[in-house]
């Protein structure tokens, strides 16, 4: 999956003038959490919800409603993204590279930039999006979690006793949960599982739990 499948195309954009006041109404308005700025077509930057925080006094401050709101007012975006580094993604980078970068770099989005031009912004929530519908999570089935020894060939056995025994499998992933172990969770178009777990557990894979609609009976 590539970010281009999952991101926000064409946000809400700002300006380094833009004001912190005018910013935080954006984003209210607009129920965002980030905006990139752009100057003259030119994404420079990007603020959060949070950036503004930090550099709105605190309510515990002695001014005014008044002093407040001028502050808010007079303060440029262009002072919060001076210092900042600029971290982008092109649309066809794979999703699992957005997710990466900002796990490495602790930010919950990042920019998407093609050819010079803001097409784009990927965020955290799109990465969880795409997990969901990764592991099938809003979609009816039966589920199972085996465990399997960490050896060549696991999978492929795994999968062929599946279908020998008529499933359809609609999702699958691998994690590898401790040494010489993997857990693969495997998701079924069907409501009976009883023939597939004996025959998984006649060739010895463990199977660990069994569930339906995510309600799951551990064995």
């Amino acid at each position: 999956m590539r970010v281009r499948d999952k991101m926000t195309p064409d946000p809400i954009t700002i300006t380094p003038k833009t004001t912190v006041a005018e910013a935080l109404d954006l984003m209210r308005e607009n129920k965002v959490r980030r905006l990139p700025v752009l100057d003259k077509g030119k994404l420079v930057g990007i603020v959060t919800d949070r950036d503004l925080c930090e550099v709105s006094p605190s309510p515990a401050t002695s001014l005014s409603i008044f002093e407040l709101n001028y502050l808010l007012a007079r303060t440029k975006i262009s002072e919060i993204i001076k210092k900042q580094r600029l971290i982008t993604i092109e649309p066809d980078a794979y999703l699992e590279e957005a997710a990466l970068i900002m796990r490495d770099n602790q930010i919950g989005a990042i920019p998407v930039v093609e050819k010079g031009k803001l097409v784009g912004i990927i965020t955290e929530s799109d990465i969880f999006d795409a997990f969901i519908e990764l592991m099938g999570l809003r979609e009816p089935g039966m589920r199972l979690e085996l465990e399997l020894e960490d050896e060549p060939g696991m999978l492929i056995k795994a999968v062929e006793i599946i279908w020998r025994q008529g499933g359809i499998i609609s999702h699958i992933a691998v994690f590898r949960t401790q040494k010489g172990k993997v857990t693969l969770v495997i998701q079924l178009q069907c409501e009976e599982t009883g023939a597939i777990v004996a025959a998984l557990e006649d060739a010895g894979i463990n199977v660990k739990s069994v569930a339906w609609k995510g309600h799951a009976t551990i064995r």
